[in-house]
């Protein structure tokens, strides 16, 4: 399977976002490749995506249903950030000096998304208050532990991503995390039993930010860091995020509020999120 692109795209970046955020068990980067377990319609399989000679990437999918091939490329179009349009997102920030210097440096860089709208929202919620690092520690042991096996050709990829079903009725706190951290992550499991359409795009970011925010333990920065990846909101800000605040802070010479941040991220309309990435970049980090 070939996805084309408008170039640039940088693959390098999103790569290296890709691998900080792996998960154990679930996904790999090696040799410039990124592979992952996936399940669709109650069947699983997994895929592989690399570069390709041209502007597009070659997919290589091994799955038993082909029926759910053009389901699959359009998780892979929304994950690899593939529909953008480099040109316009450019100019867009570059009317504000500070982002246009980011844009120069990185002209190619996307807005990674995530294949599935609870393996994300599982994410957010391990990485409230604490590293990336700790976080996708613990996202490993939650695959490892409640996720189910899937035998590949890939050493690295033994399983899938645990369900819904699973993951609301497990005490995910044995996992070594606040007890209140688990419960999150099962109501939010629960959630979206009840409602399938939970992480499925709203009219708007407002009502996407308002529907998560109403879920117990999810606040503004979860719900902010949602929207802007698997909801694919263009202008998700999450103002409170400590790796912004220290980017603004760095590139503009002194100390920087969550408010002040907020403020200056109006320049950014309609395109925070994008924004927010480069902010990420110039750190050489993306949290």
């Amino acid at each position: 399977m070939r996805l084309a692109y408008q170039p640039p795209y940088d693959w390098a970046a999103m790569l290296e976002f890709l691998s900080a955020r792996a998960i154990s068990g679930l996904e790999s980067v090696e040799a410039g490749v990124y592979r992952r377990s996936i399940r669709l319609a109650g069947q699983q399989g997994w895929i592989s995506v690399a570069p390709g000679a041209g502007d597009w990437l070659d997919v290589e999918v091994d799955f038993p249903d082909p029926a759910v091939l053009p389901e699959i490329e359009w998780r892979l179009r929304r994950m690899f950030d593939l529909d953008a349009q480099p040109e316009r997102i450019n100019a867009t920030l570059a009317r504000d000096p500070l982002m246009a210097q980011l844009v120069a440096a990185r002209p190619g860089l996307r807005l990674p998304g995530t294949w599935d709208g609870l393996e994300l929202a599982m994410r957010a919620v391990l990485g409230q208050q604490i590293t990336v690092v700790a976080a996708i520690r613990l996202a490993g042991k939650l695959v490892a532990q409640y996720g189910q096996p899937l035998q590949t050709p890939h050493a690295a990829i033994t399983h899938v991503f645990p369900t819904a079903e699973v993951l609301a009725a497990a005490d995910l706190a044995t996992l070594g995390m606040p007890r209140a951290r688990g419960r999150t992550l099962s109501g939010v499991a629960q959630a979206l039993l009840d409602d399938p359409q939970l992480f499925a795009p709203k009219a708007g970011l407002k009502e996407s930010v308002a529907r998560l925010v109403a879920l117990p333990g999810i606040g503004d920065w979860t719900a902010h860091y949602i929207a802007m990846r698997q909801l694919r909101e263009a202008d998700a800000f999450a103002s409170g995020d400590i790796g912004l605040i220290n980017a603004l802070a760095a590139l503009e010479g002194g100390p920087v509020s969550a408010r002040q941040l907020l403020a200056r991220a109006e320049a950014w309309r309609p395109l925070r999120a994008y924004a927010a990435q480069h902010l990420w970049a110039s750190l050489g980090r993306r949290d």
